[in-house]
């Protein structure tokens, strides 16, 4: 346990290899991060305020977004600052309670969207008993039970992975703090940590994975059936956006983490992780803004009352004046 005190901060390597880009590379990221709070944000309050969106469906998307609020914001905070940095660090606490929100957003994420997914099954293969089956009672539990589950598997890696003794380096190969990198490092036993992960891969990863495929593939059947074209299209529609977001966020989380240890760079490395924890959660709130019919007409209505209240106040002004 004493090698384990000695490792007070773990080292970034991640955007290190072009030091005279660091402020190109703050400036791009600062904006992303902007625009996915703003964009997450707007979707968040619209869910909120607007009653034509007080359905299942924007329940479940209003968590989504407030879950891609907290997850860029455990890693991009601290990759911003460190760009100011010659040595891009963070604490050892810090880096085990930024592996702890990642972990709880990543595997809430990954539950969420197979509860969205069983959303849109109910709606498209059932729809006379749509309202009573997604009552506002289950569409409660349902996300609850997804923030449980992301909750419940990140205590657990989380409390494993505090228990490793690291001593061989406090070098990480990227930007933000990660089970297998931690794992690397360790000259402890990991096999427990390992199996854990394989296990929790299967449970938080694959099964709502497979869970969804299951769900479309009724979907889709359920559509075919549809006799007008029209009626089809307006169908599938529907889940359009969910479906592009759930091809999104399983195609680049499994090349971030199931692509071959050798053979890429560190750049490659650092592109292909900016891609599923940054890019990822920034596209969501466009997705849905620009392929929903109903959220552009929620952001048309917030638009015309905002207007109509910065006229009715400047209207104030003017007679008191």
């Amino acid at each position: 346990m004493g090698n384990q005190t000695l490792i007070m901060e773990f080292i970034f390597l991640g955007f290190s290899n072009h030091p005279n880009l660091q402020i190109l590379f703050f400036l791009v990221f600062l904006v992303i991060y902007t625009v996915t709070l703003l964009g997450n944000t707007l979707i968040l309050t619209l869910t909120r305020s607007d009653p034509t969106l007080h359905t299942p469906m924007y329940f479940f998307l209003g968590n989504l977004s407030f879950l891609d609020i907290c997850y860029t914001s455990a890693t991009m905070p601290v990759m911003l600052l460190n760009f100011f940095r010659s040595t891009k660090t963070i604490s050892y606490a810090g880096c085990i309670a930024q592996l702890f929100f990642l972990i709880t957003c990543t595997g809430t994420e990954c539950v969420l969207l197979a509860v969205m997914a069983y959303d849109r099954y109910v709606a498209i293969c059932s729809p006379l008993n749509y309202s009573s089956i997604m009552s506002k009672k289950l569409c409660v539990q349902l996300a609850a039970f997804s923030w449980l589950c992301g909750l419940v598997n990140s205590l657990v890696h989380t409390l494993l992975t505090s228990a490793v003794v690291i001593c061989k380096s406090n070098l990480l190969s990227h930007f933000f703090c990660d089970v297998p990198l931690l794992l690397k490092l360790s000259c402890s036993e990991t096999y427990v940590n390992e199996a854990v992960l394989h296990l929790a891969s299967a449970l938080i990863g694959l099964s709502p994975c497979l869970f969804t495929v299951v769900s479309y593939g009724h979907i889709i059947c359920a559509i075919l059936k549809i006799r007008s074209s029209q009626g089809r299209f307006k169908a599938f529609s529907t889940c359009t956006s969910h479906l592009i977001v759930v091809v999104i966020f399983y195609s680049t989380s499994n090349f971030n983490y199931n692509r071959p240890s050798s053979g890429y760079s560190l750049d490659i490395d650092t592109l292909v992780s900016s891609l599923y924890c940054i890019v990822t959660p920034m596209l969501n709130p466009v997705i849905y803004s620009l392929r929903n019919k109903e959220v552009k007409g929620a952001l048309k209505r917030m638009g015309r009352k905002h207007f109509a209240s910065v006229a009715k106040s400047r209207g104030r002004e003017g007679a008191l004046q």
